[in-house]
C-alpha cells in the first residue's frame, strides 16, 4: 500500500450552482455517484462542492418582493435572502444529488468573492471531518497542514502532532536530554513551522535569523500587563487593529520595519546550555511553543497567502510583540508554573494547559467572517507599506 501522503485522502466534486432551470448533472456524474453509493469507490470521501454561491445570493436578491422588505433590518434580510438561497440549493442541487448519492453526501456552498470567506471555511471543516471519519486520524492531519483557508485548523492540527511528540513529556522528556536547548527548541521549532505551510521559498521560517529572533523573544517579553478577563475580543480582531496601529506608525510606505528585539545583538546564553529539568527550563519552551504558534498565527492575517519575506514577517513580529496577547500568554504560563509542586509529575497536566491555551487564543470558523469584515480596511493599509517587497533582517 502506497504511504500515506501518496494516498487519496478526497475527493471535492464540483458543479456550477444552476440557474434558469439548467441541469446539474451529467450522466457521467450520475455514474459516479452511484458507484460512491454502491461502495464501489472505497472509503474515500466524496464532498460536492456548489460553486458560485455570489451569483445565488445575487439571484435571489433580485426577485424578492419589494414591498415586503420595508420593515426588515439588515440583519432581517440578509438571513430571509440566505434562507431562501438554501431553499433554491435544496431543490435544484441537493434532491437531484440524493437520487444517485444516497441522502448522507456531505456538500458544501462555496464562493471565492470577497464577504464569502466563511463558506470556504465551512469546506475545509467539511472536508477534515470526512477524513478525519473514513481515513487513518494522520491523514485529516496532512489535511489541516495543506489548506491555507483555515487558521484555527492549523493549531488543531499542532496540538495533535504535539500529543504524538515531544510536548507530552517537556518536563521530562528523555530525548531532550543531553542535548543543547538550542538543538530542542529547533526540533518543536521545525514541528510548529511545517504545520503552517506558508509559501516560503526562502525559507526564511526556518533560517537562523528567524529561530534567534524567537529566542530572544522568550527573554523580551516580560508579562505584567494583562488582557481584561471581561473583554470579549478576540484574538483575529485584537490583533488586526494592532497590526493597523503598527503598519499607520511607519514613517512611509518604504520605511523599515523594526523589530523590538535586536536579532543577534544579544547572545542568548540559555540555548546553549544542555537540557535539564527545572521550572525556568519548562517556562522558556512553553513560552517558545506559545509565542511562535501565536506569531504565526499572526503572518497568516498578515500574507494572505502570499509568497513570504522578511518585511512581512518582521510585521508580524512587531505586531504580535505590541499586542497585550504576548504579556497575557506569559503570564498564564508563568501562573501554571509557578503552581506545579512536583515538576516530574508535569507531564500531562503541561500538555493540557498548551492545548487550554492554544484553544483559547486561536481563531477558530465561527470567527472567520467576523475577522473577514476587518480585513478590508487592513488590507488597504498592508497593500500602502508593499509587504511583498523585502528587506534585511
Amino acid at each position: 500500500m502506497p504511504d500515506l501522503k501518496d494516498q487519496l485522502h478526497a475527493v471535492w466534486l464540483c458543479f456550477q450552482i444552476p440557474h434558469a432551470g439548467g441541469r446539474l448533472l451529467e450522466t457521467g456524474t450520475e455514474d459516479f455517484l452511484k458507484s460512491k453509493r454502491d461502495g464501489t469507490l472505497g472509503d474515500v470521501p466524496v464532498i460536492v462542492v456548489l460553486t458560485k454561491y455570489d451569483k445565488l445570493i445575487e439571484h435571489v436578491e433580485r426577485t424578492l418582493d419589494e414591498a415586503s422588505l420595508d420593515e426588515l433590518s439588515d440583519k432581517a434580510f440578509d438571513e430571509l435572502v440566505k434562507s431562501k438561497a438554501e431553499a433554491e440549493v435544496q431543490d435544484t442541487c441537493i434532491g437531484p444529488l440524493e437520487e444517485f448519492s444516497g441522502s448522507d453526501i456531505p456538500h458544501a456552498t462555496i464562493s471565492t468573492e470577497k464577504g464569502y470567506e466563511e463558506t470556504l471555511t465551512h469546506l475545509i471543516e467539511i472536508t477534515e471531518n470526512c477524513v478525519n471519519q473514513h481515513l487513518a486520524p494522520e491523514a485529516a492531519v496532512m489535511t489541516s497542514i495543506a489548506q491555507r483557508v483555515h487558521p484555527g485548523l492549523k493549531i488543531d492540527a499542532l496540538i495533535k502532532i504535539g500529543k504524538q511528540r515531544y510536548w507530552k513529556a517537556l518536563a521530562s522528556c528523555p530525548m531532550f536530554r543531553n542535548h543543547q536547548m538550542q538543538d530542542c527548541l529547533l526540533v518543536l521549532h521545525t514541528d510548529i513551522v511545517n504545520v503552517w505551510n506558508f509559501r516560503d521559498t526562502h525559507h526564511y521560517l526556518h533560517s537562523e535569523q528567524f529561530r534567534k529572533l524567537m529566542t530572544e523573544m522568550v527573554d523580551t517579553i516580560q508579562g505584567g500587563s494583562t488582557v481584561n478577563p471581561t473583554t470579549t475580543m478576540t484574538f483575529g480582531l485584537s490583533m488586526v487593529g494592532t497590526i493597523a496601529g503598527v503598519v499607520s506608525a511607519l514613517a512611509g510606505p518604504v520605511a523599515p520595519i523594526v523589530v523590538p528585539i535586536a536579532v543577534g545583538a544579544v547572545v542568548v546564553v540559555w540555548v546553549r546550555e544542555v537540557y535539564k529539568m527545572t521550572h525556568v527550563v519548562l517556562q522558556r519552551f512553553m513560552a517558545y511553543i506559545m509565542h511562535l504558534t501565536l506569531v504565526l498565527q499572526t503572518l497568516f492575517i498578515v500574507s494572505e497567502s502570499q509568497e513570504l519575506t522578511r518585511r512581512a514577517i518582521k510585521l508580524a513580529v512587531k505586531s504580535y510583540v505590541a499586542s497585550p496577547i504576548s504579556d497575557d500568554v506569559l503570564n498564564r504560563i508563568q501562573d501554571y508554573v509557578r503552581g506545579l509542586a512536583i515538576l516530574e509529575h508535569a507531564d500531562r497536566n503541561t500538555l493540557d494547559k498548551i492545548e487550554e491555551m492554544m484553544q483559547f487564543y486561536k481563531i477558530d470558523g465561527a470567527q472567520i467572517s467576523e475577522l473577514a469584515a476587518q480585513m478590508s480596511s487592513l488590507q488597504a493599509k498592508t497593500s500602502a507599506v508593499d509587504l511583498l517587497s523585502d528587506e534585511p533582517w
